[in-house]
């Protein structure tokens, strides 16, 4: 196990303990738990990959033969 020293402003501080309290625990517990749900979690890339994937996934009905002819793309409300 590692420690690990933080510093943050005093008020920070207060609203961090008070916030502990509420919760019936330590400030370093809870930034244990916050530390460590952030290391178990996914990165942004992570996500941005899944939700990409899981776009690609809902379209099916696809192909490069479903392009708007130029005059349809530049066709104004009409």
């Amino acid at each position: 196990m590692k420690n690990i020293t933080v510093s943050v402003d005093d008020e920070t501080y207060r609203r961090a303990r008070i916030a502990a309290a509420q919760r019936d625990t330590s400030v370093s517990a809870l930034v244990k738990h916050f530390l460590t749900e952030i290391a178990a979690g996914e990165t942004e890339s992570e996500r941005l990959k899944r939700e990409e994937r899981a776009l690609r996934e809902r379209i099916t009905d696809f192909t490069a033969g479903d392009r708007l002819s130029r005059e349809d793309v530049h066709r104004r409300g009409e």
